[in-house]
């Protein structure tokens, strides 16, 4: 399971998902593996996870009732100041590792934690040796891979680990970097060129490396060498990118290319317009097709509508309901002015789908003005298979000063039973 990437989901399926891996040509690919750890506390909320010196995992429960920073404001009176978890999770069959001496620790011990299969112990060994003199670490370094078995399967990565201390102390060795950059294992010469990226300064022959680098028969390793090329900025560097292009490109790799290209000929690659406006019905007023055209700026705004319901209005399963002919958005105005206002959760049905309501609908009261509601309001109900009456600022104003004491989120069956869905 080394190499594999945890994911923590606080939205519709709660807690840490576990995916392996494995390259696809000059991309990677991903596959499930299977649940690390679920919970059916509706407010769990795995924050972040690290693994310790000693090989545990250990997992941060926000535990809260809102999903997170993205949606609701850091003064939202529901965010929860006072509970929260931290989980340990360990093998119980086996023993934990032994951690390495680090902070302290002398030059040599600290190269020799290189060696260790714990990514985190080299990285912060690497942090340390930082911290030491750049005329003591650089001899020491060199002795240290001089000294590596040949023979040691792990012997390429052990030179990699050196190659990066000496980049890390500003003093990349140019000698062992010429060495791996020819490595035959693809994924050492790949890692190679991206330390030349950052180190052109080093090098009198940086052209002539990534020429070789762009013909190289693996794509991932061009690739880099194209991306390093649209840093170079002199003379060459097109070709370094005509080079790769001409052995071949795959779907990862096409469009960097493109975009190398384009950008080493001085080419400013004229954008789409990301979201258009559709077309705007013809039966609204004046007035109505204004805040028809502001409410479609809402509604794409970062962290608003589309980032739940989509760009497309279809919603995005199983949480996050579709607008499509929904009648909770052409339906009765004042019920859809107060679940934008004050955000709704618990369970429902629509178009014959019943959803959870656990995750809830973020309230809109605090981050959008009563004019700025009705447009994006106005823009749904009349978009998305949608024909309703426009929605004015008078209407949210007032919803607004009726509903001011109320807080937290609406129920959905409260907010049913205030007004029921019409037939």
């Amino acid at each position: 399971m080394q190499g594999d990437a945890l994911i923590g989901n606080a939205i519709g399926f709660l807690g840490l998902k576990q995916h392996s891996i494995v390259e696809d040509g000059t991309g990677y690919k991903t596959g499930f593996r299977h649940e690390l750890m679920k919970s059916s506390d509706g407010n769990f909320r795995p924050a972040d996870f690290e693994f310790a010196p000693d090989g545990s995992l250990y997992v941060i429960d926000w535990h809260n009732v809102l999903i997170g920073h993205m949606q609701h404001n850091a003064r939202d009176p529901l965010r929860d100041h006072v509970h929260g978890r931290i989980y340990r999770i360990t093998y119980p069959a086996r023993p934990l590792v032994k951690p390495a001496a680090v902070d302290g620790a002398p030059i040599a011990a600290l190269l020799e934690n290189l060696k260790l299969p714990e990514y985190r112990t080299r990285y912060r060994s690497r942090r340390e040796l930082r911290e030491h003199p750049v005329d003591q670490v650089i001899p020491a370094v060199q002795k240290w891979v001089a000294s590596l078995d040949a023979n040691d399967p792990n012997n390429a990565h052990q030179q990699l680990e050196a190659l990066w201390v000496t980049w890390g102390m500003n003093a990349v060795d140019t000698d062992l970097l010429r060495k791996l950059i020819v490595h035959s294992d693809h994924r050492v010469r790949c890692a190679t060129v991206r330390v030349l990226r950052y180190n052109f300064d080093k090098f009198s022959d940086t052209l002539d490396l990534l020429k070789k680098a762009a013909s190289d028969d693996h794509g991932r390793v061009r690739l880099e060498a194209v991306i390093a090329a649209t840093w170079y900025n002199k003379s060459g560097a097109l070709e370094v990118v005509n080079i790769a292009q001409g052995k071949g490109a795959d779907d990862w790799s096409k469009k960097p290319i493109e975009a190398a290209t384009a950008r080493l000929k001085g080419k400013v690659e004229k954008k789409e317009i990301e979201n258009p406006l559709p077309p705007i019905p013809e039966y609204l007023t004046d007035l109505e097709k204004e805040a028809f055209k502001s409410g479609h700026a809402v509604y794409f705004r970062d962290g608003h509508c589309a980032t739940c319901h989509q760009k497309d209005g279809k919603g995005l399963d199983p949480a996050f309901p579709p607008l499509h002919d929904s009648i909770f958005v052409h339906g009765n105005p004042e019920r859809l002015i107060k679940l934008t206002l004050h955000g709704v959760m618990g369970p429902f049905e629509l178009h014959g789908k019943k959803y959870d309501g656990q995750v809830p609908m973020t309230p809109f009261g605090g981050m959008l003005n009563d004019k700025e509601m009705a447009a994006v309001l106005t823009y749904v109900r009349n978009h998305y298979g949608n024909k309703a009456s426009a929605i004015t600022p008078e209407q949210v104003a007032k919803v607004r000063d009726a509903t001011k004491e109320m807080k937290g989120f609406y129920q959905m069956d409260a907010l049913l039973k205030e007004h029921p869905l019409e037939k």
